[in-house]
């Protein structure tokens, strides 16, 4: 890929995806950023080496890509704003703002834009992100490439064919690691209950799932077997998974991941001020609520 590749906005997500691609070699004089902060702008340059713009016109005249890693509350101002550029020389465009969908982009972009709609997660920071991808009806194959060769820099990335799949994947991996830090939390306090000082309990718990997280990641069974497997019968383990169960533990799951789901659905319309609504995501199989 030998594209120049702009972003606007020069926040932590930028930063992120444009370390990413850095590091894995793709040229800096071929990465260019905009942002109206002047600090915002040389911290970038200083830290990374990159060309960065104050004003974003400027940036788009150079760019083949342009990535729209601004605020949601602020990306229709700002498509807006380039809209008259972006017709003049139409480009691949893709969007890392939560909730905001691509129909609502191509629309205030002017129409028959490519657009490429990103679901990172925090871990992204570190490059150890789950990014969620949808294109719209514009995006050609070569360009479906070069969305996922960005995003790759900031972790592993999934195709969904239906945007409202999106909605799915913000309660799965967009919330997901607030869910895992709630549990460690939870875990760590019951440790320091049980006397271990809070230092030993904070380490033995990020330890525990670092260790449980790269054994699914290395091994090719699946979560039931490996629990499974370190469930001794009448041991430990099998008494604190039968409160867990008791507690209707995957209950509590199903439907704090639905509530996410739906929320992410009623954001989209609020970001979009209702512009061609998406269909409202499904009730789950078990008739809970959503």
């Amino acid at each position: 890929m030998n594209v120049t590749i702009c972003f606007i906005g020069a926040g932590n997500m930028a930063k992120s995806l444009i370390g990413g691609l850095i590091a894995s070699g793709y040229d800096k004089e071929k990465i260019i950023a905009a942002d109206p902060s002047p600090e915002q702008c040389t911290e970038l340059t200083q830290a990374l080496g990159i060309k960065c713009y104050e004003d974003n016109l400027d940036a788009i005249a150079h760019s083949d890509v342009l990535v729209l890693a601004v605020k949601p509350q602020m990306l229709q101002t700002v498509c807006n704003r380039i809209q008259n550029s972006i017709q003049a020389k139409p480009k691949l465009v893709i969007s890392v703002a939560a909730g905001v969908r691509s129909q609502d982009i191509n629309h205030w972009l002017g129409g028959n834009i490519s657009v490429v709609r990103a679901m990172p997660n925090t871990p992204s920071l570190i490059q150890t992100g789950a990014t969620g991808l949808f294109a719209n009806e514009n995006v050609t194959t070569e360009q479906k490439s070069q969305a996922e060769h960005i995003l790759r820099a900031a972790g592993i990335t999934i195709w969904v064919q239906d945007e409202p799949q999106l909605d799915a994947v913000t309660a799965l991996s967009g919330s997901g690691p607030a869910y895992y830090f709630l549990f460690m939390e939870a875990m760590e306090n019951a440790a320091i209950q049980m006397g271990l000082d809070a230092k030993t309990a904070h380490l033995l718990t990020m330890q525990t799932a670092l260790g449980a997280a790269k054994m699914v990641m290395e091994s090719n069974q699946p979560c039931a077997t490996l629990r499974h497997n370190v469930t001794s019968p009448n041991g430990t383990t099998e008494r604190a998974i039968q409160q867990f169960e008791s507690s209707n533990l995957r209950q509590i799951v199903e439907q704090a991941m639905q509530a996410a789901q739906q929320r992410a659905f009623e954001l989209g319309n609020d970001l979009g001020n209702g512009h061609n609504q998406l269909n409202k995501p499904s009730p789950s199989k078990s008739g809970e609520p959503s």
